[in-house]
């Protein structure tokens, strides 16, 4: 983590930075397919699922998201040359053998996330019963896996995403739409990989661990609806071009066939495993905490909202800590992990993270509390942050703090007081995490 020196001004700022870091490499892809899968001369194992090599004559590792070359790599060290042939579409590079990396956009898809998805497609097209599919499905590749629909233009779908991300509206909404405007997602991955075994190998990002949302669930069954899809457009006042709305008017009408449902026979030969998700970095940070003496609470693997307002919540929760013991005597850190979202009026920079921080900033008003909100990959909101670590003394003017929020400008705010967590590209992806170190009034911790 790059500053951490400059960041750990007290015992509690250091105890936020040792759960956040415990929390991202809990989540990373090597220590998950290391925990989680595992060869055995033919016999290859993940989790509880074994899966006999021999029958199989060829083994192909497809998919992508943000953790998707880490998952790659681990695979790659576990399998080795029973590896047939691969592509997976990431964010950041990956140095591989036997599965072709390629290195496309993220939240809004570009041309080599397009073409990598194709290539996955084309790759697909001779699957059989004796073809065993890896799929690497983790968050972000709703954006890395772009595949449009047919009569959909790259320009079209990037517009829409684009739209989309600004308007507030939840994940399952977003990619409800963007399920209807690809070929991958939504099911269609293991449509094209029928009759093939297919086996996904998930990290979630997705509260709740919905697999149709997960990546926008390329390898599971979808309930969502042409008609769901055009209510999101309605619903947050997207003005969609015109390709798309035509699309999903011809889906709702009955003329374009809907994703594949839980009763496809598609899925019969296709078994999902979540490998981690939000609380296996909740989980790793509370363990620190508790090796540091503190009391802990975790609140939640799956807040979500408006950001700024969440923010309230967690202080609140510190508060009443503080003041009656509750729901955790002091000293304590108090855990949460979700997806916040934001309404973007403002044209400033900052993503979830850095709003739910300086949101929290202001109202921790010169209390010793101190929170580190981060989004585990490590970049929060397009700004090469992962997010902020504040305290009671972060915010000396309220009213600029304010101003900055209302322009959603968080990021020049919060970097000018020297208060951004930067981790570089974390190579993993299991949401927010946010550690708020409640220590006793008075206390010299």
């Amino acid at each position: 983590m790059e500053d951490a020196d400059a960041l750990a001004e007290t015992s509690a700022h250091e105890t936020a930075l040792a759960c956040i870091e415990a929390g991202v490499d809990a989540a990373h892809p090597e220590q998950v397919v290391h925990d989680s899968v595992s060869l055995d001369g033919g016999t290859f194992t993940i989790q509880d699922a074994t899966y006999d090599l021999a029958d199989y004559d060829r083994v192909l590792v497809v998919g992508g998201g943000k953790a998707g070359g880490g998952v790659t790599t681990a695979l790659e060290a576990v399998l080795g040359d029973r590896i047939t042939d691969g592509v997976v579409v990431t964010r950041d590079p990956e140095e591989t053998e036997y599965v072709d990396v390629v290195v496309g956009s993220h939240p809004v898809p570009d041309e080599a996330g397009v073409e990598g998805a194709r290539r996955i497609l084309d790759l697909l097209t001779d699957a059989d019963e004796r073809t065993l599919v890896l799929g690497v499905v983790t968050g972000g590749a709703s954006a890395l896996l772009a595949a449009p629909a047919e009569g959909i233009s790259l320009d079209d779908l990037q517009r829409t995403t684009t739209d989309l991300l600004e308007s507030g509206a939840e994940i399952d909404e977003i990619n409800a739409v963007r399920k209807h405007l690809s070929a991958v997602k939504g099911g269609q991955l293991a449509r094209a990989a029928s009759p093939a075994t297919v086996v996904g190998l998930v990290l979630s990002d997705v509260v709740g661990n919905d697999l149709g949302v997960i990546a926008s669930g390329p390898t599971a069954p979808d309930d969502s609806t042409f008609a769901e899809a055009l209510a999101v457009l309605e619903r947050y006042g997207i003005d969609a071009p015109e390709s798309v709305r035509e699309r999903l008017e011809a889906g709702v009408a009955g003329d374009v066939a809907e994703t594949p449902r839980a009763d496809d026979p598609v899925f019969e030969r296709v078994t999902n495993h979540v490998l981690a998700d939000g609380f296996t970095a909740l989980d790793a940070a509370r363990s620190v905490a508790r090796e540091r003496g503190y009391e802990t609470c975790i609140l939640s693997s799956r807040i979500r909202g408006e950001a700024r307002e969440a923010a309230k919540s967690h202080v609140a929760v510190g508060e009443e800590a503080v003041t009656t013991g509750n729901p955790v005597p002091t000293p304590a850190v108090v855990l949460a992990g979700g997806e916040t979202t934001v309404t973007v009026r403002g044209d400033g920079r900052g993503g979830p993270n850095q709003e739910f921080a300086l949101a929290a900033a202001l109202e921790l008003g010169g209390s010793r509390t101190v929170l580190g909100a981060v989004d585990t990959d490590g970049r929060d909101g397009g700004v090469d942050v992962a997010g902020a670590l504040v305290d009671g003394e972060t915010v000396s003017d309220p009213e600029a703090a304010r101003e900055a929020l209302a322009d959603n400008d968080a990021f020049p705010y919060l970097e000018e007081r020297d208060a951004v967590v930067r981790t570089g590209p974390t190579g993993t992806n299991v949401n927010d995490l946010r550690v708020l170190v409640v220590d006793d009034e008075g206390s010299e911790r």
